[in-house]
């Protein structure tokens, strides 16, 4: 089982860089509980090296385009620290904004963009995709547990929470969908559940 190294130390220290001040939606939690989290996630299911690094930058590129540094940039300076492998994984995850053609994506086609690219990402990715889901369902199941007023919890979501329970199921379903059967998917899927019953 992989545990403490080097790299995975230097792509801590690189997240928390990109990341710093950001802060959990909702919450006064530092954003890097959240790759930390998805981290732990991927080594309790044994995956190897390359894709704990991936779950820790995954999203470096999506949150972290500012000081004076473009996407482009910090691309290149994932694919230089990290590796292609690592950077395609990263990037298989991010949501775009724009699509190939640079038009701009509304909020359901960023989604719909995101599942359809799912098809094409490499195995590192779907495991990274799959964390990233678990963790952020969980925490949100979390924090209903935790709150009187559910109503704040589900506020912090664009889509409320019907759109935000479907979401979770819509991700869990395409990775069935594309062949990605892994024990991780059932975790998912009972996540969305505990969301739909809260």
């Amino acid at each position: 089982m992989t545990g403490y190294s080097d790299r995975i130390n230097h792509a801590f220290a690189f997240a928390a860089k990109h990341h710093d001040q950001q802060v959990r939606k909702g919450t006064r939690l530092p954003y890097l509980t959240h790759p930390a989290n998805v981290a732990v996630i991927l080594t309790r299911y044994g995956c190897p090296e390359e894709t704990i690094v991936a779950g820790i930058l995954h999203d470096v590129v999506e949150d972290g385009v500012r000081d004076g540094l473009t996407r482009e940039m910090l691309e290149e300076r994932i694919g230089r620290k990290f590796g292609n492998s690592v950077l395609d994984a990263v990037l298989a995850v991010t949501t775009r904004r724009t699509d190939d053609d640079g038009v701009e994506l509304s909020w359901e086609e960023r989604k719909d963009d995101y599942l359809q690219r799912l098809g094409h990402a490499s195995e590192d990715a779907l495991w990274v995709c799959a964390a990233d889901k678990v963790h952020n369902a969980n925490s949100i199941l979390s924090d209903l547990r935790r709150t009187a007023f559910p109503e704040t919890v589900w506020g912090r979501f664009s889509a409320g929470r019907e759109g935000t329970v479907r979401w979770y199921r819509r991700v869990a379903n395409r990775l069935r969908e594309i062949g990605f059967d892994a024990p991780i998917v059932t975790e998912l899927e009972e996540a969305a559940q505990g969301l739909e019953h809260a």
